[in-house]
Parts: structure tokens; C-alpha cells; sequence
């Protein structure tokens, strides 16, 4: 991954969340040691917690979603596989649509050595029946990026789980991983940042939507209440995370 795409603070936000993990693992491993059996095997298992979790996230993607391949939705393959061209990767994630039931969202994950992007169907119907290519292969970009980035990987959700838990520290490190993968997908398709008017408006009201306007409120929409909002929420809030993309000579705002 080219290192300027990644978020100028997401490097420093991940250490600190690493060390939050290891010192709690190295607490309970030394209270382990002293003859507490509950807290500490408790931390002890979190590897394998992970482990299952991902598994079985995978697992209801593969059963219950509908995989994207050069015969079903052939675009949105080629998508897939365009992007992890363009960001270096040795191949291409699976891609599956999963039934949204009116959520717009997108996300990425693994499991063993597989990777793999999943598309709500109804973020996916705005590059479809909604006719706005552009926009899904933006989104595409952003979870495909997200992999690219290393964001995916056992190691990394392990070292940041106990983070995770914590209000305000792993989610401030999400934010970064936010802007990292808005930064994979407008460097892969920059044509397509104002389908991120979807989540403001929804799939279809987002055509009428001021991508500008929500931007510019970045710098008047302001204050205590804002900043909390934004400081526990896994993804910047949109105001701040539309300037960002607005203005490419700024990195996005994490606080």
C-alpha cells in the first residue's frame, strides 16, 4: 500500500491500541501465574474469541449472501478485481451482496488466509437499478482498500481487541482506518465520492443531496456534543469525513 494513502495518525492510534492488548494479556498472564483462575483465563481466550467470530462471520456471508463472480453481476466483479489491481494486491477478495433490509452498508473482514468485501443490497441497488456506477465502485475501492491496508488481518484484530472494548479508543483508531480506505477509494475512483451523499440521505434521496453543503457544516456544526458523537463512533461523522473528501489537502479530523 502506498504509504500516503494511509491516515497520517492511524500508525500511531494502532500502537497504542496494541499496547492496551498486550498489557492487559501480560496482567492476566501474570495473576494467571498467581493463582487466579477466573479474569485471566477470560483474556486468555480472547485469540481464540476472535478466531470464532471471524469464522463464523465469514461462514453467514458464504450461506446466506449471493457471491459476485464473473457469471452473476459481472461489473461489480470486474470492480473488485480493478481495485485490487490498482492497490498491488497479489489477488482479488471475494465479494458478496448480503440482504439489507433498508441498512445502507458495506464492510470487510477475513478468516485463515481468504478475504473478502460484503455489500448490503441496498447500497448495491445505487450502482444497479439506481444506475450510479460510480458510486458502488467508490464503496468497492473503500472495502477493497480497507484490505489493502491491512485492516483485515487475525493479528491486527487480535492486537486491537481489548482496545475495542474500551469507549473512545478503539473507535478513534477505526475513524483512522475510516479515512485510509476513503483515501484507497477516491485514489481508485475519485468520480465516485459523491455517492457518499447515500449515507446521508439513502439510496434514493442522495442524488438531491448538497455533497458541498454537508462538507462546509464541518467547520459551523460544532461543539461538545459533536465531538462525543464522533469520539465513540467507529466512523468519523459525516460532516467531518465529507471534508476530508472535499478537501484532499487535509487528513481527515479523528477528535
Amino acid at each position: 500500500m502506498r504509504r500516503t494513502l494511509r491516515h497520517r495518525r492511524e500508525n500511531t492510534l494502532l500502537v497504542g491500541c496494541v499496547a492496551v492488548t498486550v498489557l492487559a494479556v501480560v496482567g492476566a498472564v501474570s495473576r494467571a501465574l498467581s493463582g487466579d483462575p477466573n479474569e485471566p483465563l477470560l483474556l486468555l481466550s480472547i485469540p481464540a474469541l476472535v478466531y470464532f467470530v471471524r469464522g463464523q462471520l465469514y461462514a453467514r456471508q458464504r450461506v446466506n449472501g449471493v457471491r459476485i463472480t464473473e457469471a452473476q453481476f459481472p461489473e461489480a466483479h470486474r470492480m473488485v478485481a480493478e481495485a485490487a489491481a490498482h492497490f498491488g494486491m497479489r489477488r482479488a477478495p471475494e465479494a458478496y451482496i448480503v440482504l439489507g433490509n433498508g441498512v445502507i452498508n458495506a464492510f470487510a473482514s477475513g478468516h485463515g488466509f481468504r478475504r473478502y468485501v460484503a455489500i448490503h443490497s441496498d447500497l448495491f441497488e445505487v450502482g444497479g437499478r439506481l444506475g450510479d456506477p460510480d458510486a458502488l465502485r467508490f464503496v468497492i475501492g473503500h472495502e477493497v482498500g480497507h484490505i489493502a491496508a491491512g485492516h483485515t488481518s487475525f493479528w491486527r484484530q487480535f492486537g486491537i481487541s481489548i482496545a475495542q472494548v474500551i469507549p473512545g479508543v478503539g473507535s478513534t483508531l477505526g475513524r483512522a482506518q475510516e479515512y485510509t480506505a476513503d483515501n484507497h477509494a477516491y485514489d481508485f475512483c475519485p468520480e465516485g465520492v459523491q455517492g457518499m451523499r447515500v449515507l446521508a440521505a439513502g439510496k434514493y434521496l442522495y442524488p438531491a443531496v448538497d455533497f458541498d453543503d454537508i462538507a462546509a457544516r464541518a467547520h459551523t456544526d460544532t461543539g461538545f456534543f459533536v465531538l462525543l458523537v464522533n469520539l465513540l463512533s467507529s466512523h468519523p461523522v459525516n460532516t467531518f469525513r465529507f471534508a476530508a473528501l472535499a478537501d484532499r489537502t487535509r487528513p481527515g479530523r479523528v477528535l
